[in-house]
């Protein structure tokens, strides 16, 4: 089988500068999601057939599998597949498909292509209550498909059937070549219609047969803002669900955000309005605390995320406690049992198991070793303007409270930072190191007041 994906129309609607199939859902493009469906197909072949803003598209999905076919004008759907057909070899059956369509199933498109078999032209329809806009299956005294009409074509009677077209078929490669090259343009649109080719197979004694999908929303399009909303919360109700059916527990299935891919082990629990971007992995027994925001994460089990946490591109071992308010930014990596408290920033560093940073620090380019206290205010100074330094503080090492070190500075193992110290230079093993001024006081001294 090949699969084509129509994705060359502009979206006007969408009121954005944005190509319409690259508008996101769950923080993937509309044709992403279709791309990713038709993938898993294992298609001989794989067609995208762009307009407006193609440039941007095939930049923004490129890939090696994807031979891309030009509509540098927008006649029709009938007209866009017949841009992709000298890319498609004659053998084997064409499966089109639509890149505003984002929420349709490989088992859908499964079942499709098994009903076209290699010599019937199968559509996949749907019964609506309301019809307005689609085109009408039109049912011969027998029942079968005669021809499908466009409802600016349609007369009062074919506009009362509740049986649609979802634009979404699969026909033999050699037949459909033959009957894109027949198609006209005498209609109300003066459009090629993929459509006609119905009316061609039934006239040509090719059966056509019709599939319906599981879910009316699996073929729901996408032509402005408030639909594109619509699709989210589905798209997001539906990957509730089956993190319910797999034994997540979620506070309200309705405030949860997935925008990539959430892998979770067994007695997983996330709070409300939480956000998961590209792919994040929770062990077994992780809690994930109201608000928070994990992207590109790794965490281990039993570890307690407490509420409005950031966490980017970051690995967080076993047993850990962080938040609330904590944030971790790319290239920390986390061991067991380590404690980030509130307001507490880590970045590209790696932080041994038992240490401990509860309150107000921040912690860049560093490496830290077991059972560190980091008290409260404490800065590495990393960046000197134009460089990033490294600092290192060994084992079971005590740095006081407003503490800030000057890297590049190492902390040697079982050394104590009096609160207050700025270290300029290595402190050494076992020691106490102090970094303050004198502290004095002066007595007579007047506090300034303001003149009337």
């Amino acid at each position: 089988m090949q699969i084509t994906i129509l994705a060359a129309g502009q979206g006007k609607r969408m009121n954005s500068r944005l190509p319409k199939v690259l508008q996101p859902i769950a923080g993937q493009a509309l044709l992403a999601h279709v791309l990713r469906t038709a993938r898993a197909l294992s298609p001989a072949r794989l067609c995208v057939v762009y307009g407006h803003g193609g440039d941007a598209v095939r930049a923004a999905l490129a890939a090696p599998d994807i031979a891309w076919a030009e509509q540098a004008q927008q006649l029709g759907t009938g007209h866009a597949v017949q841009q992709a057909m000298p890319l498609l070899e004659d053998e084997g059956s064409v499966l089109v498909l639509y890149g505003d369509v984002p929420l349709i199933r490989a088992g859908t498109l499964a079942a499709l292509a098994t009903a076209a078999g290699t010599n019937r032209l199968a559509l996949l329809t749907v019964e609506l209550a309301d019809p307005k806009g689609y085109g009408r299956i039109v049912r011969d005294a027998e029942g079968r498909v005669s021809e499908i009409v466009e409802e600016k074509d349609a007369s009062p009677a074919q506009r009362a059937i509740r049986e649609i077209n979802t634009g979404i078929l699969c026909a033999p490669a050699r037949l459909l070549r033959a009957w894109l090259a027949r198609l006209g343009n005498h209609n109300a649109q003066g459009e090629y219609y993929l459509t006609d080719v119905i009316a061609m197979a039934v006239a040509d004694g090719v059966d056509v047969v019709t599939q319906q999908p599981a879910h009316e929303w699996e073929v729901l399009g996408v032509n402005n803002k408030a639909q594109l909303a619509g699709l989210e919360r589905i798209h997001q109700h539906n990957l509730a669900q089956d993190l319910l059916e797999a034994g997540v527990t979620l506070i309200d299935p309705a405030r949860i955000d997935i925008r990539g891919e959430l892998v979770c082990g067994q007695d997983v629990e996330i709070d409300v309005g939480c956000v998961f971007e590209g792919r994040v992995e929770l062990a077994d027994g992780v809690k994930v605390g109201a608000y928070s925001v994990l992207r590109n994460v790794k965490v281990g089990a039993e570890t307690r995320i407490a509420p409005f946490c950031h966490f980017d591109s970051a690995e967080i071992g076993a047993a850990g406690v962080l938040g609330p308010y904590a944030r971790l930014r790319p290239g920390t990596v986390l061991a067991e049992d380590v404690h980030v408290g509130n307001f507490v920033e880590i970045k590209n560093a790696q932080v041994a198991a038992h240490t401990k940073a509860n309150h107000l620090s921040y912690i860049g380019d560093a490496t830290i070793g077991s059972r560190v206290n980091i008290g409260a205010g404490v800065i590495t100074c990393n960046y000197d303007g134009v460089n990033k330094h490294r600092t290192v503080i060994g084992d079971d090492a005590f740095i006081g409270s407003d503490c800030q070190l000057v890297a590049p500075v190492t902390v040697g193992r079982g050394a104590t930072l009096g609160a207050g110290t700025t270290l300029t230079q290595d402190a050494p093993e076992d020691a106490l190191t102090l970094g303050r001024s004198r502290q004095l006081s002066l007595t007579g001294w007047v506090r300034p007041v303001r003149k009337k």
